[in-house]
């Protein structure tokens, strides 16, 4: 595969793990609301799949890398994160909002420990210190948004 698809695919899966699961849980630890939660996976879906392309793309040319590239890793990135974000929205159209957020929580620690493990079978390198690394971050996340959007509702009483 192409180093500058690895790019975007590898932005696109971790941002949209991460940056989706922070949201969802802090909208809905704020809110309860299915429409809020949902709101806010369709805008990471759209304003920030398209803003970290953009991200990718001033980073790519910034590398003097061919423009060809730069568009590859550009596009992969959008895709990825749009597709991957959109992911996280089956279960809120299917179950309560509480279980969702439960099994949403679950499939994205899972999805970015089987991510990890495969780029770290790419490397030929232990993928036990990864995975440790990134679902704890993912994890530490989870637990602030989770904490500020409690924290938000209780303060203006929503």
């Amino acid at each position: 595969m192409k180093e500058s698809f690895k790019t975007g695919i590898g932005f696109g899966v971790t941002s949209g793990i991460i940056t989706t699961l922070g949201l969802m849980v802090g909208l809905n630890s704020g809110t309860h609301s299915q429409a809020v939660v949902m709101g806010g996976i369709l805008t990471i879906a759209i304003a920030d799949s398209l803003s970290d392309a953009m991200g990718i793309h001033i980073s790519e040319e910034s590398k003097k890398k061919s423009l060809q590239s730069i568009w590859e890793s550009t596009i992969s990135t959008f895709l990825v994160k749009f597709f991957f974000a959109l992911t996280f929205l089956i279960p809120i159209l299917i179950f309560p909002l509480a279980d969702a957020i439960i099994i949403n929580v679950a499939w994205g620690l899972l999805a970015l420990a089987f991510f990890t493990y495969y780029i770290s079978n790419q490397q030929k390198k232990s993928p036990w210190y990864p995975i440790a690394e990134h679902v704890l971050i993912a994890v530490l996340v989870i637990s602030l948004t989770n904490y500020i959007g409690g924290w938000i509702s209780v303060s203006f009483g929503l």
